[in-house]
């Protein structure tokens, strides 16, 4: 689990599993144009999120393709959300969401 802890504080690994959870099966050059990142850090980056197994990939003839595998991110939901309580902490997110939306609308 440490690993994907570690995996999940860089935000340009959180952009990229954001990309794959978008659109689940994307080859490096898709990433690559999706993101302001060069070839060498999404590949490094992937990388991590591989060995963390957040990320599996398959072979597509010459193509690599990227997919996310949220059973990791499931177990850290098991093991450090869940177990506390529940509906006060979505209550907090709704107010959370709800403030940043406002935030956007008002364009601050």
């Amino acid at each position: 689990m440490d690993d994907v802890f570690k995996a999940l504080a860089d935000p340009g690994r959180r952009d990229l599993l954001d990309a794959l959870f978008e659109r689940n099966g994307q080859t490096l050059g898709e990433l690559c144009a999706r993101l302001d990142m060069t070839r060498q850090g999404v590949s490094k980056h992937l990388a991590i999120l591989e060995a963390a197994n957040l990320v599996v990939t398959t072979r597509r003839g010459r193509e690599k393709l990227h997919y996310l595998n949220p059973v990791p991110i499931n177990d850290i939901a098991e093991r450090w959300i869940n177990k506390y309580d529940e509906p006060r902490l979505q209550a907090l997110a709704d107010l959370k969401r709800a403030l940043e939306t406002t935030r956007e609308r008002e364009g601050r």
